[in-house]
């Protein structure tokens, strides 16, 4: 059961574009200090927990291998999401991690894809 939500995103993957709206080093739209350490952004014409795209973080690594998501909980948008972990290291995982949970509104978990 657990291979059939995965394979559901890989689909998802191969059947979007995936868009970069927030490279590495960019900042937040609506907080500026918050700077991006990797690149960030959506698949196009799909739907996240809040309403939008949903979100993809792109790492380093060559192969943009899906192996891991971040649920992300958010007290002030009052939603819950995941984020797709294109290509990250373990030590981008960490990054991405400590990303979303530098608030004292949001929180993250990471949950690597079994291999």
């Amino acid at each position: 059961m657990e291979e059939t939500f995965w394979t559901g995103l890989d689909i998802l993957l191969q059947s979007a574009e995936l868009v970069i709206d927030r490279p590495r080093g960019s900042s937040h739209p609506r907080y500026p200090l918050l700077i991006y350490p990797l690149d960030y952004g959506y698949l196009k014409g799909t739907s996240g927990g809040d309403g939008n795209e949903l979100d993809v973080w792109r790492g380093t690594c060559t192969e943009a291998k899906l192996d891991a998501i971040v649920c992300t909980v958010d007290r002030l948008k009052k939603d819950v999401e995941i984020k797709l972990l294109l290509g990250c290291t373990e030590q981008e995982k960490t990054i991405i991690c400590d990303f979303h949970n530098n608030s004292k509104y949001m929180a993250a978990i990471l949950l690597n894809r079994k291999v």
